[in-house]
């Protein structure tokens, strides 16, 4: 693991929990869940663009997704 990994793991993490605390505010399940897998998902995915990538998507989808 490198600096880049490291930075992004962090970054998405805190973005992840933003997610997590609004969605278990409002009682929506999206944001919630996608908040957990934002925070989760730095630990299996190694490759730095890949991470952007899947980062990016999970971020995108409470804006498209609205249950």
């Amino acid at each position: 693991m490198d600096a880049t990994q490291l930075l992004l793991g962090v970054l998405f993490s805190s973005i992840g929990l933003g997610f997590f605390i609004y969605g278990r505010r409002q009682q929506a399940a999206v944001p919630l869940v996608c908040g957990i897998a934002l925070m989760l998902f730095p630990y299996f995915v190694s490759n730095a663009w890949a991470m952007v990538l899947v980062g990016a998507a999970l971020m995108a989808i409470p804006y498209f997704v609205r249950l």
